[in-house]
């Protein structure tokens, strides 16, 4: 009862829009997307068309046996009539051996049903999976070539519903739906046929409850198409939110908060289940319906037949005097035998069967429409960064250059771009509406220097080296790299000149030597272990049981944060970029592990422009050129003498470490945020 009322109350409560939702709103246009989906279907047309053919055949083969039937009993069980069918007559006229014949035959009709089905399952399950690899794979490589602001909207959980759920309800559909329909139609076609070529009046009343039955069906597909697209968002919120609360386990533990967790999935949970159960309800009232609806058939052609045969009469007899009166040619209705009622009482079981199978293929392909939204929904967001039609490569040389930069993370229509691109520095500036992360920043690295960047908290530095690798794209300005705008350059030519160490070291399952790599097979060992010792995490990896070879589990699990940051430095000084960004590399470290990580840090600058981003003022001492941001604007820049000689930001930043490190207290917030 308890339970009874939360889902009651659930579904009265309104859904509140998340990250998690999937926005499956608005009408879909089913024709579309099954054109579409068929487009995967084209590498294997010769597997479909044998199928095909094998649906054909099988669907003959099935029908075929309620004749075979009726042929026995009119011809050898029975007074033997005048006229025989086109198959009595080339059977023998001994009744043992006639029977025996049709036998014979309806065996054969079994074997060749089984081996047909055999064949055409075989070869759309091994095309249904061959599509799932093709879709997967297309799936994989559209969300590889996304800009960075598109994972920024898309929960991780979402993302991989996609490639998981979605796929495999598609297969399901390609596999056990779309032939399987048209076995369905064929099959009805054909018993449709034969029955009306037998008696069409009980054909006709057999099919008399088509109305209704088609009426329940639309009732129901209605009904369960919402269920389904409910369903496929409540997956998606599900497998969101478990994976970012399992990554986030430690911190859900540490502040004991696993029973609001708890509540928050419990919520996330019910919706989902609340969905599957208006869907069982309704596959709970639909087929008792139609099963009805089918018996209810039967029971009148039982009726009208049983009737007909006892009468050993036609159906003109059982008409209504008014109609017996007309003038109408003898054999219109047809006779009526025993032979032909027991074929239409299994014809009848038969003819419901693909109906209701019909409905379960309804049900397939609703799961299927509402997957296929999802997924060419996401195929159809192109990416917003992309190469450009003509590259222009640079110099090569490593140069940077910031050009009166404005960036933001709003989204920005063309109209808005156009009148910010027209707009001067000081009504930009103005604007309230446009929360400017950069503001009209310029400067320029020039070869082989090592530039750092400084500041508080969001200032910017860190979206100034993404920038640099064009994983965003300004609204205004110009960020040149080798002497050329980024923005003319190839992606994977740009990217490939960055070696980049983040604060927040990330490894991939496989082995040490695999994340030193990244597939890089031109990368030799002897490059890996130098790179490796160059950066003083050699000894340790040695120590491991299998060395280089040592399995790294997900996100580097076993390994201490210190040192995965040192295999990410390995795995910098390995690809040998040509520009080297440190993002806070050094803030996981301890002091000792520090110190040799310094020791690698020159070699690592040597013959490379580097850019570090360090709240650690001593760790960018030695920089050739210090960048001072503060609330997204460039402030100052110069060599550590001489913005200490200045006495601003950079002067205020250092002071305030100095103390720190002599009383042994961290700053207070207040002084940090008004230097």
């Amino acid at each position: 009862m308890a339970e009874k009322k939360q889902d009651e109350q659930a579904k009265k409560k309104p859904e509140k829009k998340t990250a998690h939702d999937d926005d499956v709103v608005g009408k879909v246009y089913d024709s579309r997307l099954m054109r579409r989906l068929l487009v995967y279907l084209r590498p294997y047309k010769p597997q479909v068309a044998f199928s095909l053919v094998a649906i054909v055949l099988k669907a003959g083969s099935d029908v075929i046996g309620p004749f075979l039937v009726k042929t026995a009993v009119d011809t050898y069980m029975g007074k033997r009539p005048e006229k025989l069918s086109w198959l009595a007559q080339h059977l023998s006229p001994v009744a043992m051996t006639g029977i025996s014949q049709i036998a014979v035959l309806y065996l054969g009709s079994l074997l060749l049903t089984f081996l047909l089905e055999l064949a055409q399952t075989y070869l759309m399950q091994w095309t249904g999976q061959k599509i799932m690899f093709d879709l997967r794979s297309q799936i994989f490589r559209h969300i590889q070539n996304q800009d960075a602001g598109f994972f920024d909207k898309n929960p991780v959980g979402r993302l991989v519903t996609r490639v998981t759920s979605d796929v495999d309800a598609l297969n399901e559909m390609f596999t056990s739906g779309v032939l399987a329909i048209f076995e369905d139609i064929f099959i009805l076609g054909f018993i449709v046929t034969i029955m009306l070529k037998m008696s069409w009046p009980l054909a006709l009343l057999t099919l008399s409850v088509i109305p209704a039955i088609l009426y329940v069906t639309g009732v129901f597909r209605r009904h369960v198409r919402e269920s389904y697209r409910r369903q496929r968002a409540a997956t998606a919120k599900i497998n969101t939110f478990t994976q970012e609360y399992v990554s986030g386990m430690s911190v859900v533990q540490l502040f004991n908060r696993e029973r609001r967790a708890y509540k928050d999935f419990s919520d996330v949970n019910l919706e989902n289940k609340i969905a599957w159960t208006d869907a069982i309800f309704a596959y709970a009232l639909y087929y008792p319906v139609v099963e009805f609806l089918s018996s209810f058939a039967m029971a009148l052609v039982i009726w009208q037949g049983g009737r007909a045969v006892l009468h050993n009469t036609h159906f003109l007899s059982l008409l209504p005097a008014a109609v017996r009166g007309l003038t109408i040619p003898p054999g219109v209705f047809g006779t009526v035998t025993v032979g032909v009622l027991i074929a239409f009482i299994q014809y009848a079981q038969r003819f419901f069967r693909p109906i209701q199978d019909l409905s379960d293929k309804y049900n397939i392909l609703q799961a299927a429409m509402a997957a296929s939204e999802r997924v060419f929904k996401l195929l159809d967001q192109a990416p917003q960064i992309v190469s450009p039609a003509r590259i222009t490569e640079g110099d090569q040389t490593g140069s940077i250059e910031f050009r009166d930069v404005w960036f933001t993370y709003q989204a920005l229509t063309a109209e808005e771009l156009a009148r910010v691109q027209a707009s001067t520095a000081a009504e930009l500036a103005a604007r309230t509406d446009i929360e400017w992360i950069l503001r009209g920043v310029s400067f320029s690295i020039a070869p082989n220097e090592t530039a750092a960047i400084v500041g508080h908290t969001g200032a910017g530095k860190t979206t100034i080296t993404g920038l640099m690798m064009r994983f965003y794209d300004i609204q205004r300005g110009q960020i040149l790299v080798d002497g050329v705008d980024i923005r003319e350059q190839g992606l994977k030519a740009l990217r490939c000149r960055f070696g980049v160490v983040l604060q927040d070291p990330f490894l991939f399952t496989g082995t040490v030597a695999d994340n030193i790599r990244l597939g890089s097979k031109w990368i030799t060992d002897a490059r890996l272990e130098r790179a490796a010792d160059e950066v003083n995490v050699g000894a340790f990896i040695r120590t491991l049981p299998e060395g280089f070879a040592a399995p790294v589990r997900e996100r580097g699990a076993g390994f201490s944060t210190g040192q995965k940051q040192l295999i990410s430095f390995a795995r910098a000084l390995a690809h040998d970029p040509g520009i080297l960004i440190l993002d806070e590399a050094t803030s996981s470290v301890d002091t000792e592990t520090e110190m040799l990580v310094r020791q690698a840090l020159s070699r690592m600058i040597t013959g490379r422009t580097s850019v570090l981003i360090a709240h650690r003022l001593s760790t960018i001492q030695s920089a050739d050129r210090i960048l001072v941001m503060h609330k997204g604007q460039l402030r100052e820049q110069g060599t550590h003498q001489q913005l200490l000689a200045e006495r601003g930001l950079y002067y205020k930043l250092y002071q305030l470490q100095y103390r720190d490190q002599e009383i042994g207290i961290p700053a207070t917030i207040d002084a940090a945020v008004h230097i």
